[in-house]
Order: structure tokens, then C-alpha cells, then sequence
């Protein structure tokens, strides 16, 4: 009697222990990460940040999201996250350090305008990653959807999109100045509600920022 009841204790716990871990795998596996389409990080040639360890990145963002609470942001849906450490490794820096010698830096057109970058060559040591993911219905409800981008993400059912990768060399890099006067001008819902004392630090913060280091492209 006495092993009968153990044996029915012990299937009890087996059992509670599965469904908690298949509670916690299927919550987990049902995030489906999508790419913006203005996210080139993931491109072998691009601009700035670049993920190099492309599979370990999504499967561990992935677990990362999981733990969001996308409501507790300024605008709900557009969470901007911090990594942890071992990012770092999955990742090139998206800036460098300037320098003085024309032979170290490329022209590049990004986003149909021609720029000047340092060679990625010269990216600095990754000390830091942040990212900028949105919900379905968040990225859906941006100023910048287009309407064929609409269609593909509903299409294929994917319940966040991430839009920006960060991989800094000291604190997080700040939006660049053109991002930062497209945001200012319409083009993200959180910036319509920056004061003026906030809009004058984020671009002082820029300032110092760009003096210093330079985007670095393939």
C-alpha cells in the first residue's frame, strides 16, 4: 500500500514538473521574432551594428522577450532593452573612433543617400548591446509602416519585430542626428512626446557622441 501511494506521489510531481516546463517552453516558443525591414544588422554587408552569431542572438533575444513587460515603456509595444553581457560576443560594434586619415574610412549609400563611414576594420571593442523591439501591434500603428510590410508580417504571424540593434563600445550609443531629426519630425510615436528639455539633452548627447566616434560600414 505504503509504494503504491509513493509510486502515485512521485507520477504526481513528474507530472506537475512537465506541465510547468511545457507551460514555460510553449510561452516562450510562441514569441516569433520578425526583422524590420529598415534592420540591416542582419545583412553580410551593411552599416553600422552587425550580428555575426545570427542563430544565438534570436534564440537568446527570444528568451529575453519573454521576460518584457511591454507595457511598462513610455509608449506601449516599443521597448528598448539592454542586454546581457554575452551579447557582446554575437556581435561587431556598430562605431569606431575617428580619425584623421581619409584612407580609413568607405562611401556608402544607405537608405538612398551617400555617406562617409570608417572601415569596419577600425569598429571598436563591443562593451555593450541594447535592442529595439516592438510588438506586432505596436510596429503595425509607427508613423513608417508601409502597407506591404503590413501584409507580410500579418501573413506570417509574427507577434514582435525587432527594429534596432546597438552594439556599443562604452554606454549605449544615442540615435544617430539623422534619426534623431526623422524621429523628431514624425517618424516614431514616443518622440511626440519628448519636452523641450528632453529633446535639448538627447541632442547634446548626440553631439558629443558623434565628435567623437564615426559609423563604420563593410
Amino acid at each position: 500500500m505504503r509504494y503504491t501511494v509513493y509510486r502515485a506521489v512521485c507520477f504526481l510531481l513528474v507530472s506537475l514538473f512537465t506541465w510547468e516546463f511545457y507551460s514555460i517552453h510553449v510561452d516562450i516558443k510562441m514569441n516569433i521574432i520578425g526583422i524590420s525591414d529598415i534592420l540591416t544588422a542582419f545583412n553580410d554587408l551593411t552599416i553600422g551594428s552587425k550580428v555575426i552569431s545570427k542563430k544565438r542572438f534570436l534564440n537568446d533575444l527570444n528568451d529575453e522577450i519573454a521576460e518584457i513587460d511591454f507595457n511598462s515603456f513610455n509608449v506601449p509595444g516599443q521597448a528598448y532593452v539592454q542586454l546581457p553581457d554575452q551579447f557582446c560576443s554575437y556581435v561587431s560594434a556598430g562605431v569606431g573612433r575617428r580619425t584623421t586619415s581619409p584612407d580609413d574610412y568607405v562611401v556608402r549609400v544607405h537608405r538612398e543617400k551617400i555617406g562617409l563611414y570608417l572601415k569596419r576594420k577600425f569598429a571598436a571593442e563591443v562593451r555593450s548591446v541594447a535592442v529595439v523591439v516592438y510588438t506586432r501591434e505596436a510596429y503595425l500603428n509607427d508613423p513608417d509602416i508601409i502597407e506591404k510590410e503590413a501584409g507580410w508580417i500579418n501573413s506570417r504571424g509574427y507577434t514582435h519585430m525587432l527594429v534596432a540593434v546597438l552594439a556599443s563600445s562604452g554606454p549605449p550609443s544615442p540615435l544617430t542626428p539623422n534619426r534623431f531629426i526623422h524621429n523628431l519630425a514624425g517618424g516614431n510615436n514616443e518622440a511626440l512626446q519628448w519636452t523641450a528639455d528632453e529633446i535639448r539633452a538627447k541632442a547634446k548627447e548626440i553631439a558629443d557622441y558623434s565628435s567623437e566616434f564615426c559609423i563604420v560600414a563593410d
